[in-house]
């Protein structure tokens, strides 16, 4: 992965002027560590008439693979080889925008102790890169590029050239020129414009993106005419985020068309004068809804049945009502992120001994599981493919057989009122299903019906008088008669102690 930075020079201004720039020696090959390999930077020529500083990334993809998160070309989860064989060491992209501002930070930020009139003085700049990726090809290069004030030079690259019937491939050889530019103006158009044209980045896009895209396009990005693309691109098509960064780069362009400051025209809200309360997270209202229906239960032993990363664990840890927590997770990368949430390693004795992580798959019988108060599955069913769900329905209710199951799971119906969600999607990538109330309480019933439970239902969330709550919970709970006599159901055989064996059907399952 490689760019070089050209610039020429006069004995009154020499071109070795960059070096101080970029806080680099032009008579020294420097190495600096990254995340992802290693960062070295070089003069090939350095005189007074020309001066050409050139970064040079060597990308360890073994390290990009271990520190990944399986997001972008190379890093799919499912593709083992493409993991270790991609063009993230050869190509420009989000790791060589990142090298950018981590070996050139005060390059970017117009800093030079040295020199200090340098940073605002205009250099006659050469850029080359020569492999980009480019979704959209020259013509989007020279759309990005050239309201900037760049000449640009884009040439496409063959796939392979001994065989030109075979067409050009998506990367490009990219030449930019310019006089009038700063060289913290060119940093800052690279680091936004390189993962723009790559159209991926190798990290996950918080909302701290947000104000990196602002600071790196303050003075361009508010007036640029691909303003959307370049903010939708950047923050890898996170549209709650998109909308954020246009309201606030329109306030930005407002701001500047007044001749005023952003913080003068965005006070419509006081906030030490507003009383409103924020609205509480659904996942905070589930979680409260748990806890009051295990509360009404009297369970102190609990099972939190595909516990994920520990959420629910953690807040019934705060409880002391909870004599005994178990979670249960078929992830080992989700438990090991649990532990470290409660903080496993460092607790004290009496608490360590009321909780406990283990690994399991709720589509099998687990004899670990007997003898429980109450089992939560919270944003658990719709995870499972469909067929398997009456092997799941047998593993908690017909052999752990608590005394209180909850089942939480969306409601399909609510999803229309959810902006950011396009319509016919699910809330989650890994949703097999969602199922409307309707649908939810025939199975609740069935299930009951099959192991000798009462079941009654719960919503979670603000209760639309059209489609509902966005969540609904079903409160299981065993019957009376069924936990002193036993009962006989569908599913399986239970004796009079109230432990069920399964059938040959259920066994298979």
């Amino acid at each position: 992965m490689f760019l070089t930075i050209s610039t020429t020079g006069t004995p009154e201004r020499p071109a070795t002027d960059l070096g101080f720039l970029l806080h680099k020696h032009p008579e020294k090959a420097q190495a600096f560590s990254t995340s992802y390999g290693t960062a070295h930077v070089l003069y090939p020529e350095a005189s007074v008439e020309r001066c050409t500083a050139a970064l040079l990334l060597e990308v360890d993809a073994v390290a990009l693979v271990r520190r990944g998160k399986g997001k972008g070309r190379g890093g799919a989860p499912d593709a083992a080889l493409a993991q270790y064989v991609n063009d993230r060491p050869y190509a420009a992209s989000s790791l060589l925008a990142v090298a950018l501002s981590a070996v050139f930070s005060s390059a970017m930020k117009g800093q030079c102790a040295a020199k200090p009139d340098l940073p605002a003085r205009s250099l006659p700049l050469r850029i080359e890169v020569p492999a980009l990726p480019a979704r959209g090809g020259a013509d989007l290069v020279r759309k990005l590029f050239e309201p900037l004030g760049w000449t640009v030079t884009v040439e496409a690259v063959a796939l392979d050239a001994e065989f030109p019937e075979w067409g050009d491939s998506r990367y490009v050889r990219l030449e930019l020129e310019a006089t009038g530019l700063t060289l913290a103006e060119a940093l800052r158009h690279l680091y936004v414009l390189l993962p723009v044209l790559d159209d991926a980045k190798h990290y996950w896009v918080s909302s701290d993106e947000v104000d990196k895209l602002l600071r790196a396009g303050e003075g361009w990005l508010p007036d640029h005419p691909e303003q959307k693309l370049i903010a939708g691109r950047y923050l890898s098509r996170r549209w709650s985020l998109t909308r954020e960064a246009m309201e606030r780069l329109e306030l930005v362009r407002l701001a500047e068309a007044d001749d005023t400051q952003v913080e003068e025209i965005d006070n419509a809200v006081d906030e030490e004068a507003d009383t409103e309360e924020k609205p509480v997270p659904l996942a905070v209202r589930r979680r409260d809804a748990i806890l009051a229906a295990l509360h009404t239960s009297g369970a102190a032993r609990v099972l939190d049945l595909g516990c994920g990363q520990g959420q629910l664990v953690q807040a019934l840890l705060k409880d002391v009502r909870f004599t005994e927590i178990v979670g249960v997770d078929v992830s080992i990368r989700a438990l090991t992120i649990a532990s470290r949430r409660l903080k496993l390693d460092r607790m004290g004795e009496r608490q360590a001994a009321r909780v406990r992580l283990m690994q399991g798959s709720l589509a099998y019988t687990d004899k670990r599981l007997k003898g429980y108060d109450a089992a939560v599955l919270s944003e658990v069913v719709e995870h499972l493919d469909l067929p398997r769900l009456p092997a799941l329905e047998y593993a908690v209710f017909g052999s752990a057989r608590p005394r209180t199951v909850l089942v939480t799971t969306p409601n399909v119906e609510y999803n229309v009122r959810w902006e950011t969600l396009p319509a016919g999607h699910s809330r989650h990538g890994d949703h097999r299903f969602e199922w409307t109330r309707e649908e939810f309480r025939t199975w609740a019933h069935q299930v009951a019906g099959r192991h000798g439970y009462d079941v009654e239902f719960t919503p979670v969330g603000p209760d639309d008088p059209e489609v509902g709550p966005p969540t609904q919970m079903a409160v299981f709970t065993l019957a009376a008669t069924t936990a002193t006599t036993g009962t006989t159901g569908t599913t399986g055989t239970t004796g009079t102690t109230g432990t069920p064996t399964a059938t040959k059907e259920e066994k298979a399952a």
